[in-house]
């Protein structure tokens, strides 16, 4: 089952509760404004379903699993506000055709995470659940965090840490820097937090990092030589690492870092295009784009009921 773990959609009534906000993160039109970051011109063949489908199709994908897109910050919005536009995108990412398939999102910005919502969620069909890199940056993050990743891990269901919100720039910035700044440093942070709080608390489940953690891993010689312990350095082979803007060379150095057996492609389409990095051996492709998200995904593969 050739997979791709990381695309967006927007179905036609998210979208019409995003235009219908006067404050960020809203539509106006088909310009999307967010606090942290430029007016984005978003192109509406993007969220066009039949045509994503067919592409989908044309990659040769048999499963494609969108999700909310974590840097419009909708988590962290009162829950009042936050209810109604993660229902609406579960229930339309629900309903999309095949190969399509979706992670659950969930409120963080009450006193308590909702573990009985992402429950429902999960048990409608979501493949797992995705939560910004920024709920997820310190001890007191994993700790909050926990009973959603409770819930998960019961149902035997995978994490997916994404990137969040950008922070507001001081000054000027060109309009690749929330790509990579913040949200290299977010993930970067967030896999030093799982290593050191995250999988302490929940050794049983499994992760997928996306943007290959913000390359991360590599510093796993600078984490055993300032003190993180051997064991700190050794691979864990229930965390995984998507593709996501990333070529041969940052595929392979990852790959000589954690092995090959914990990379799974994702594209983060339709921000951007799919890459099949050159390892050498079409084993590699099939390690890529289908034994290993098969593993990451477990029995259920992210195939809805």
């Amino acid at each position: 089952m050739p997979t791709d773990v990381h695309q967006h959609i927007w179905p036609p009534a998210f979208r019409a509760l995003l235009r219908a906000r006067s404050t960020p993160p809203r539509l106006d039109g088909w310009t999307l404004h967010l606090p942290g970051e430029p007016p984005y011109a978003v192109d509406p063949a993007d969220h066009d379903i039949a045509a994503r489908a067919a592409l989908a199709r044309a990659d040769g994908l048999d499963l494609a699993l969108v999700s909310l897109s974590s840097p419009l910050g909708i988590e962290y919005l009162p829950p009042e506000e936050a209810a109604p536009l993660l229902a609406a995108f579960h229930d339309g990412a629900l309903e999309l055709p095949a190969p399509f398939g979706v992670w659950a999102s969930a409120c963080l910005s009450a006193p308590e995470p909702d573990a009985a919502t992402l429950r429902h969620e999960l048990a409608r069909g979501c493949a797992g659940l995705q939560l910004p890199a920024t709920a997820l940056l310190d001890a007191d993050g994993w700790a909050r965090c926990a009973p959603l990743l409770d819930v998960a891990a019961e149902l035997g269901r995978p994490l997916f840490v994404h990137p969040g919100a950008a922070p507001p720039a001081d000054g000027p910035a060109p309009p690749w820097w929330p790509a990579l700044v913040p949200y290299v440093q977010q993930m970067h942070a967030s896999w030093f937090a799982f290593r050191a709080f995250g999988r302490p608390r929940h050794p049983g489940l499994r992760v997928c990092f996306a943007a290959l953690a913000g390359l991360a891993p590599l510093h796993g010689e600078r984490l055993v030589a300032r003190g993180g312990g051997r064991d700190r350095g050794r691979v864990d082979h229930d965390a995984f690492y998507e593709t996501s803007s990333y070529g041969t060379r940052a595929v392979d150095a990852l790959v000589r870092a954690v092995g090959i057996d914990v990379v799974v492609s994702g594209s983060d389409r339709p921000y951007a295009a799919p890459v099949l990095p050159d390892l050498g051996a079409d084993a590699a492709v099939h390690a890529l784009r289908t034994a290993n998200p098969a593993r990451l995904l477990g029995p259920t593969k992210g195939v809805r009921p």
